[in-house]
């Protein structure tokens, strides 16, 4: 019981991190391009006060993993503040920054990979791990006394979580990043710009809820490409 309580607990600090890696890449984009705004608010910062949000970082993320039985939530920090007016590159210079989130989970979820595979343990060890990475009492069965297993096993959750992160974030509709991806690529009127994201929140979660399968799958896929890489 003990193992599954610190194997949950690494679960979600390797989320919050995840996310909070998200979002202070955007500050770093943002500065790279010409707008201090994140800098002076103090967003640079691996501090994880300094990106709570009461909601998106705590309270969904714990209803989500007592819905699940403590095998699945999803959490957000609070967006890192930055002008696009101050930005060098008035036309790619957003889409640069909302790419940056996205950029650093994938470049993560690569070198966790990369060091996985790296880990000299059984084939059949790092698939069973794969396979039970968030089933909290079979993977504790799996991992015992072994260092390299339960190194690989956080490598595991930090794929995961990246790839989440990354890829779910690109759908190109408001407030995600991918929405920046698509206002950058075509010519969009201002007034469509704000309609969609006035109500983008809206219908990202229908879009989530009549398309749950295909974006499950999605998703899914691109995990499989990077936990390809990790065996």
């Amino acid at each position: 019981m003990a193992n599954e309580i610190v194997l949950v607990v690494f679960y979600i600090a390797i989320l919050l991190y995840s996310v909070i890696i998200h979002e202070v890449f955007h500050g770093v984009a943002a500065l790279w391009l010409g707008d201090t705004t994140a800098k002076y608010a103090g967003r640079l910062s691996a501090n994880p006060l300094k990106h709570i949000d009461p909601w998106l970082t705590i309270g969904m993320p714990l209803l989500m993993l007592v819905m699940t039985n403590f095998k699945f939530a999803f959490g957000g920090a609070k967006p890192v503040p930055y002008n696009p007016y101050n930005l060098r590159n008035q036309k790619w210079g957003p889409a640069l920054v909302a790419l940056a989130g996205p950029g650093i989970n994938i470049a993560v979820a690569l070198v966790a990979a990369i060091f996985g595979r790296m880990l000299d343990i059984p084939l059949s060890v790092k698939r069973d791990i794969i396979m039970n990475f968030n089933d909290w009492s079979q993977v504790s069965q799996v991992i015992p006394g072994s260092i390299a297993s339960i190194t690989f096993e956080l490598l595991v959750i930090i794929i995961f979580w990246n790839v989440f992160l990354a890829f779910f974030n690109l759908i190109p509709i408001p407030p995600l990043d991918g929405s920046k991806l698509l206002f950058a690529f075509f010519p969009i009127k201002i007034e469509t710009m704000a309609m969609l994201e006035q109500f983008g929140f809206i219908i990202l979660i229908l879009f989530i809820i009549f398309f749950s399968g295909p974006l499950g799958a999605f998703l899914i896929h691109m995990l499989n490409i990077f936990l390809r890489i990790a065996i």
